[in-house]
This record gives structure tokens, C-alpha cells and sequence, in this order.
């Protein structure tokens, strides 16, 4: 039986992108794995702003090029997890 991944891919495009996947995730169509993915997005989402604020502070652009490939690594991870890389 194919899931619908839609929900799941939308919730690393952005906050707005989790916002739209939470409501797209409703009672009856709410499986384990989309909110799974909902929560890991927002909060990789909610952690970029929050620490980019903190980043911000650093006048070294080393720091802030090895932040953005970590939370570039961490999106691509999550799009791997929820399929859109491998199709399945």
C-alpha cells in the first residue's frame, strides 16, 4: 500500500512548508509518518532560525558556511528519510 509522502516532503520546504504539511496532515488522513517527518522539519526549521540568530553574532564567515552545509546536510538527510531522493 503507497503512502502519501506529500505531507512529509512539504515539512522541510520552510516554516511555511511545515505549516502547510500540518494542515494537510489531518484526523483522517494522519499517519505515523508524516508526523514524524512534520516534527523532524519544523524543528530543523525552528533550530536554523533560532540558532542562525546566535550565528549571526560571529564575524568569521567559516563559522557561518560550515552552519549553512550542516543544515543543508541535515534537509538533504530528511528528504532521503522521506523518500523524495529515492522515489520509494
Amino acid at each position: 500500500m503507497k503512502e502519501n509522502n506529500t505531507p512529509a516532503i512539504m515539512a522541510y520546504i520552510t516554516i511555511i512548508g511545515s505549516i502547510v504539511a500540518i494542515l494537510m496532515n489531518t484526523e483522517e488522513k494522519k499517519t505515523e509518518f508524516n508526523s514524524f517527518h512534520i516534527r523532524q522539519g519544523l524543528g530543523i526549521n525552528l533550530s536554523f532560525h533560532l540558532f542562525s540568530y546566535f550565528i549571526g553574532y560571529f564575524d568569521s564567515w567559516i563559522v557561518s558556511v560550515a552552519y549553512y552545509v550542516l543544515t543543508l546536510g541535515l534537509l538533504v538527510i530528511g528528504f532521503i528519510a522521506a523518500g523524495i531522493v529515492t522515489g520509494k
